[in-house]
């Protein structure tokens, strides 16, 4: 059963940017999350962390079970075909990891441009929905929880893509604050970038890059912010109060 004292109110506030393509402005949301703030007592942060593929990073595994802490992981069908023992790690901890849902191949919830970041986008309505379900199939059939929230590839998305991620009955995953640019960063700066979090923060970083020095920067941050007297909670356990939707072009 869930903590009274692990209830916290929540804030979605959507933020709007638009792109530029041939002959227009395609639009876009990128959501932004904040969880209430915790008071000088006990400041308190929402760490998620995106398994998009590729593989597990020991150091941020290992730190968060050695050291008990929680976090919300967003698994694509890729990633857990792929990690079945990181995998089986975290449903051996459900007092620390909650699972949800991050796609089944790490596509772009967007319908009207090409590419974001990079990657092909899903590019229609009907491919954004084949990309959600994909990935709670996925969940399911590896003895998952049905999730409740959902964060695509890049974490922005179309207008018809926010609306069918609600149409299918799931949250939108945003963040407050970015730790390691997809991992790209180096490991001191994803390590300030971290312990800088403030109270009510909703933290995104990557734990697929065992290869890349950033996490070794986000294992270090977490501990720092521990230190710090931050208490660390999950989005499970987050009451949303508003999740007001504005995009612009």
């Amino acid at each position: 059963m869930r903590s009274a004292s692990a209830i916290i109110a929540a804030l979605l506030l959507v933020m709007p940017a638009g792109i530029a393509t041939a002959g227009n402005r395609a639009s876009f949301v990128e959501p932004k999350l904040y969880i209430a703030k915790g008071g000088a007592v006990s400041p308190q942060v929402a760490l998620t962390l995106d398994a998009c593929s590729g593989q597990t990073d020991p150091r941020i595994l290992n730190t968060l079970v050695e050291n008990h802490i929680p976090a919300t992981i967003f698994v694509t069908a890729r990633w857990m075909r792929r990690n079945a023992e990181a995998l089986a790690v975290m449903r051996a901890h459900p007092d620390l990891f909650e699972l949800e849902n991050h796609g089944l191949n790490h596509i772009p919830a967007i319908d009207n441009q090409p590419t974001m970041f990079g990657l092909k986008t899903a590019g229609s309505e009907a491919a954004i929905r084949t990309e959600i379900q994909g990935g709670v199939d996925a969940m399911l059939a590896s003895a998952v929880a049905k999730p409740v929230w959902y964060r695509d590839a890049t974490a922005r998305y179309s207008d018809n893509g926010i609306r069918i991620i609600h149409d299918m009955g799931y949250r939108v995953a945003g963040y407050s604050l970015n730790a390691d640019m997809g991992a790209s960063l180096m490991a001191g700066q994803v390590e300030k970038r971290i312990s800088a979090a403030k109270d009510g923060d909703v933290i995104i970083a990557h734990i697929n890059q065992p290869s890349r020095v950033a996490g070794a920067g986000v294992a270090k941050g977490i501990l720092t912010l521990q230190q710090k007297g931050f208490r660390f909670v999950r989005l499970q356990d987050v009451t949303v109060s508003a999740q007001p939707v504005h995009s612009g072009v």
